[in-house]
């Protein structure tokens, strides 16, 4: 018999090995019980000493905003408009262009705005007025020419669906600071969904407790916030609480459905008592309103959508996307028959509540701990499809970063003379994401997640931080 093996001599020390047992399992069901009841609890950053901002909010420019005419001046483009692209810039791959398609020059004129002096195409007026704050990235770049897989690495950092987006993995990896509202919301516009669909802004593999909250348009982003007629406050606490028992009560450790869907009534119940005032844009001033151009036709739906973004991240939110542009091509930024039409009247509906967002978030001392990025899931190529429009273009295009510690007034990186690749300080997607994370002070490797026996991560392949605007 092995001289390992511990006999228990006498019937104290059976009960107290007994004990010692029974406690064991009792603690870790209180450990699976307090995760179930508040899974998203803030959490302390990777790198507390980088962490420079607290939430984030993605204004998506879905369909893809052409750099050209908004944020990287080409007067060698214009030059050669009507000519066949010269062969030393090389070769692009496209969707629709033909092979012997001719450069298309731009009717757009830039100034140089700001302190700064940072040139800011004629599209933008209200953005060329806080162009101070914003860091221009001018060499982004991504792997697909395609909307949906395009959408998919910006969005998760993969071009298949079935990753987590960026915003999921913020709040597995900080929780939230409400209380009262979710900590990852979606302001899907309301003209229609996109190519990617619902999978680019879902949790993918993550626990379902991190998939985000989609709101509405309009002055109702959630329905059925009101109690039920003829039911009280404490009344439906019982109720939740009642359910909460019976769940609790059947629930294995590590069921991350059921705490998910534990979580959800709890959230449900306190966004009915607090989060109406949180939705209630109607109590900003008029001037704030006003800021955001809410009223006017062009600019009511997004400067809504805008407005509630700040409202959010004032109250907690950690990570918001404020979509700009659904349904069919032609309503996003996706200007392949007239690149004229199109990006006047996207402009038209995002320039000024962009614009207003910035200053808001600056005079209410938020920018400060607040990360906004711009940009779309590509931009557009020099060459023209058909006469008067451009295709998708991902080898180089323009987004920027704002607050959140990025050093705004500057540009970084520069595509070539015709605006056709990167080819200084070119960053890709990977880069931007790393680059987000960095600022709320996580470590792209330390904030991973086991998934089919891998270490899954934001970046599949790691990138690198922007150093130049932080």
């Amino acid at each position: 018999m092995s001289e390992h093996i511990r006999w228990t001599r006498n019937r104290r020390e059976f009960v107290t090995d007994a004990f010692c047992g029974f406690g064991s399992l009792a603690m870790a069901q209180m450990v699976a019980q307090a995760a179930a009841k508040n899974p998203l609890a803030p959490k302390t950053p990777h790198m507390p000493d980088k962490a420079k901002a607290k939430s984030v909010i993605f204004l998506f420019q879905a369909g893809g905003p052409s750099h050209i005419e908004t944020f990287d001046p080409k007067p060698l483009l214009n030059q050669l408009d009507g000519q066949v692209r010269p062969k030393e810039f090389g070769e692009a791959k496209y969707q629709f262009v033909a092979k012997d398609a001719r450069l298309l020059g731009t009717k757009r004129t830039f100034q140089r705005y700001g302190k700064s002096g940072i040139e800011v195409s004629d599209l933008f007026p209200h953005q060329a007025q806080v162009i101070d704050e914003l860091a221009v990235i001018r060499s982004c770049h991504g792997d697909m020419v395609v909307h949906s897989a395009a959408q998919y690495q910006l969005m998760s950092g993969r071009i298949l669906p079935g990753f987590p987006n960026m915003g999921s993995w913020v709040a597995y990896g900080l929780g939230t600071e409400s209380e009262s509202l979710p900590a990852y919301c979606v302001l899907p516009d309301p003209k229609g969904a996109l190519e990617g669909g619902q999978p680019m802004y879902t949790q993918g593999f993550l626990p379902a407790v991190y998939q985000p909250t989609m709101l509405r348009s309009g002055s109702r982003p959630v329905l059925n916030l009101d109690l039920p007629s003829g039911i009280t406050t404490p009344q439906r606490r019982r109720t939740l609480d009642l359910l909460r028992s019976l769940n609790e009560a059947e629930m294995t450790p590590g069921d991350a459905e059921l705490e998910a869907r534990i979580s959800a009534y709890d959230l449900a119940f306190k966004m009915q008592t607090e989060a109406p005032a949180a939705f209630d844009i109607a109590k900003e001033p008029d001037a704030i309103r006003e800021m955001y151009g809410i009223g006017k036709k062009e600019t009511d739906d997004y400067g809504r959508r805008c407005l509630l973004a700040r409202r959010l991240v004032e109250r907690g939110v950690r990570f918001v996307t404020v979509v700009a542009g659904g349904g069919p091509g032609d309503m996003q930024w996706d200007a392949h028959a007239n690149i004229e039409e199109n990006h006047l009247r996207m402009a038209m509906h995002t320039d000024q509540p962009v614009a207003a967002l910035i200053k808001d978030l600056k005079q209410r001392g938020l920018l400060d701990s607040t990360l906004v990025v711009w940009g779309g899931e590509f931009g557009r190529s020099p060459e023209s499809q058909g006469a008067k429009g451009r295709d998708h273009h991902n080898l180089g295009f323009s987004m920027w970063m704002a607050g959140g510690g990025v050093k705004g007034g500057q540009v970084v990186g520069a595509t070539d003379a015709i605006g056709l690749k990167a080819i200084e300080k070119p960053y890709h997607f990977r880069d931007i994401h790393t680059t987000i994370l960095n600022q709320l002070g996580l470590q792209q490797d330390a904030l991973s997640f086991l998934h089919l026996g891998r270490r899954e991560r934001l970046t599949e392949v790691h990138g690198q931080v922007i150093s130049e605007i932080v």
